[in-house]
């Protein structure tokens, strides 16, 4: 791998999960280029290939089934003994599902949970007693705006996943917040993106669902780039949340405050 051109800056070592396309991959070529060891984590071994190559820095690949927990122990190890410690662990990896709420399954629900929770459960575990011992380390989750807003029914079973995750990141937040201070816990929500992410989503024969009116009316719609771009000021400077749309916190109290403002009672 190229070495990267960036000199002088705070080099960290950062876990990447789901990073084979999408937001994964936008963020591991913007990190590359801020220099940061990157240990690269997906299912596709030859796509996950092709995004390490074009990356500027020293780059580790490691073929993951997140949904495994064996699968996520074997990814943090690999990145201890290539880098010798984590700084970053980003929970990047998940899969939407448009079936509305009367139509949902045991096995959708299973699903959503297996990939959107559990997999990013699995993540925290392994990784927080690392940072514990450090006394210091960062966890970011990659949630998603659905989580906080239904404007997207049809992806009822993954926003209700999305809100799971939001709850176990704040609990996980809370618990660490005056043994380990160091220790900072992010949830990053996403808006609508322009990725795969829709044509990937399981239901309706594989066929994309169109951007529901009313999310794309509310924020429009963003770039993985621009998603990458948030990850990166926030591994700077942490905070608990953040929205990578500006008008999202916006849309999401007028969702609490009125209900009127979205749905009909």
């Amino acid at each position: 791998m190229i070495r990267a051109l960036t000199v002088g800056m705070d080099t960290k070592t950062i876990v990447i999960t789901g990073a084979s396309g999408g937001i994964g991959a936008a963020t591991a070529h913007r990190l590359g280029r801020d220099g940061h060891n990157l240990v690269l984590a997906a299912r596709r071994e030859a796509a996950l290939a092709t995004v390490a190559e074009g990356i500027a820095g020293d780059v580790l690949t490691v073929p993951t089934d997140v949904t495994r927990r064996a699968d996520v122990e074997r990814l943090r190890d690999r990145a201890l003994e290539r880098f010798g410690a984590v700084d970053v662990w980003i929970n990047n990896a998940g899969r939407g599902l448009s079936v509305p709420v009367l139509e949902l399954t045991d096995a959708d629900i299973d699903d959503m949970i297996t990939t959107n929770v559990k997999s990013a459960l699995y993540g925290m575990q392994v990784i927080v007693p690392h940072f514990e011992e450090r006394r210091r380390g960062h966890l970011i989750n990659v949630s998603s705006f659905l989580a906080r807003a239904p404007l997207a029914p049809v992806r009822s079973a993954y926003s209700a996943a999305k809100a799971a995750l939001n709850s176990l990141t704040s609990n996980l937040r809370m618990e660490l917040a005056q043994p380990y201070p160091q220790i900072h816990v992010s949830t990053v929500m996403p808006g609508m993106v322009q990725t795969d992410f829709a044509t990937n989503a399981m239901g309706d024969g594989g066929v994309p669902v169109p951007p529901p009116a009313a999310a794309s009316a509310a924020m429009g719609i963003q770039t993985a780039d621009d998603v990458a771009e948030v990850i990166a000021a926030l591994i700077e400077r942490p905070r608990a949340e953040v929205y990578t749309n500006p008008t999202s916190p916006e849309t999401a109290r007028r969702w609490f405050d009125s209900l009127r403002a979205f749905e009909p009672l």
